[in-house]
């Protein structure tokens, strides 16, 4: 069945990648102040204690949270914990440009993970879309001079990335096919969302205790941290996630991983504002590419 792009998708989808750019901002500029798993603990604490006095009802006994736990498990994983602490970790051992290359085939993994376990058919013009996109994130990468790209090397780093955009499309394609039970729980975005954060505080208290068994961890209190975190907690974790999902709702994975790719794009246009570093010719013209990526993407 195809899926209107209407005007309120297209700003739910939006709004995602303008905050997950300057999270990706933020997350480079306290890389030297917290080891990234405890980083990444931290976030989606703060999310959780704010989400609690809206939405705690979902954790009680009797909720339909615990006949669903095992899904729910997995929606914290796969795109609260696993994904974030990845790109944090990333981002402490591979250079910002490579992380955002190899995040740009997000489009690619969502059709591939459609097609092999949702039954989702994948078209040409749906393909087409993708390469689109993907070429407009190069060029906003490269600064429109290919020569930027034809010098990068992949770094162990980048595999990190690659494993998250891999669950980032499962997480999304388990948005978009909950089952009856766990649709009670999705009534109210902030249940719903609580119900990812409190599994996902599991798994990032095992990888943060990890961190501080296995490696030199450290944290270096201060205001810039301290605003750091009030800013990934509300901004990119509750305010994006919970319009990416009510995006997928309305325009499906397929067409809400193209929005993704914007993130460079609003990455950029934060350094203009923030930087002083005006937007150039190659910016429009990803912009276009990646709007044309989307518009292909939706199924005829």
């Amino acid at each position: 069945m195809t899926q209107r792009l209407s005007p309120r998708a297209i700003l739910y989808l939006v709004i995602p990648p303008m905050l997950w750019a300057g999270n990706a901002v933020i997350g480079r500029m306290v890389s030297t102040l917290v080891s990234p798993m405890t980083f990444n603990l931290m976030r989606w604490s703060l999310a959780f204690m704010v989400l609690l006095p809206f939405a705690g009802r979902v954790l009680k006994p009797g909720s339909p949270l615990w006949s669903q736990w095992r899904r729910f498990a997995v929606l914290g994983l796969l795109g609260t914990s696993g994904y974030n602490a990845l790109n944090y970790l990333a981002l402490h051992t591979s250079t910002a440009i490579n992380v955002t290359l190899v995040g740009a085939s997000t489009p690619v993994w969502m059709l591939l993970i459609g097609r092999l376990f949702f039954h989702q058919s994948v078209s040409a013009r749906q393909l087409l879309g993708a390469a689109l996109s993907i070429v407009g994130v190069l060029l906003v990468l490269s600064r429109g001079e290919w020569q930027v790209l034809m010098e990068l090397q992949l770094v162990p780093g980048d595999f990190y990335v690659l494993i998250a955009s891999i669950g980032w499309a499962v997480y999304s394609w388990m948005l978009m096919h909950p089952t009856p039970e766990s649709l009670r729980i999705r009534a109210e975005w902030t249940t719903f969302l609580l119900a990812q954060v409190a599994f996902g505080l599991l798994w990032s208290t095992l990888f943060t205790t990890g961190e501080w068994v296995l490696t030199p961890a450290h944290v270096d209190w201060g205001w810039p941290l301290a605003a750091a975190l009030a800013y990934v907690a509300l901004g990119p974790s509750i305010v994006a996630y919970g319009a990416f999902g009510a995006g997928i709702q309305r325009a499906g994975p397929h067409v809400a991983a193209h929005f993704i790719n914007l993130t460079p794009l609003f990455t950029a246009l934060l350094s203009a504002v923030f930087l002083g570093e005006p937007p150039t010719v190659f910016h429009a013209l990803a912009f276009v590419l990646i709007v044309l990526g989307i518009a292909l993407s939706r199924k005829p």
